[in-house]
């Protein structure tokens, strides 16, 4: 009996010190996908922003190119696009159309001196702007978010419960290679 008492204290105090580990990474990983939920949801109200911003942009444009109606069409596909994803990469697929459309737009705003001197354009353009500014802030904030998460479940000790927790990867929002070149203006 003597004997038995120390190896069960040892088991006892193995066990706490397992369920305290446990505990600790379980909070950790929950934490952390919070976090990456917060910083999504920054995301998505900027983006609600921006979509709410567009269309007084293009009916202005609209105003001094009217001719250009297969672009506002495009525009708005882009923006529904935008508002009807779910998923991160659905999204990302929608801003990334947005992005697109908007350059070209820029571009052809670039056409129209009289267009670029309308205060009713400019109060838009800097408004949109701004909004691009906050989401490109909140795209870096939820990707170092999901950079910390995902380095959290694939390192030790998040790599030993992340799997039977539930945790997966997540991705990032990420931008494509065209959005990255600058629309080409000719005058």
């Amino acid at each position: 009996m003597k004997k038995v008492v120390p190896v069960l204290i040892v088991i006892a105090a193995a066990a706490i010190v397992i369920g305290v580990f446990y505990v600790g990474t379980r909070n950790s990983l929950i934490r952390a996908d919070e976090n990456i939920g917060a910083a999504w949801s920054e995301i998505d109200n900027q983006l609600q922003r921006r979509s709410d911003l567009i269309p007084n942009f293009v009916n202005t444009v609209k105003g001094y190119a009217a001719h250009e109606e297969q672009l506002f069409t495009e525009i708005a596909r882009a923006r529904a696009q935008l508002a009807g994803g779910g998923t991160v990469e659905e999204k990302a697929a929608g801003y990334n159309a947005m992005e697109s459309a908007l350059s070209r737009l820029l571009v052809i705003v670039e056409q129209y001196p009289e267009l670029k001197a309308d205060a009713n354009f400019t109060a838009l353009q800097d408004e949109l702007a701004g909004t691009e500014n906050r989401i490109a802030v909140a795209r870096n904030r939820y990707n170092g978010e999901v950079r910390a998460f995902n380095t959290r479940i694939r390192t030790f000790p998040g790599s030993l419960f992340a799997g039977g927790l539930g945790f997966a990867p997540r991705p990032y929002f990420e931008i494509q290679e065209r959005a990255r070149e600058l629309p080409q203006v000719e005058f």
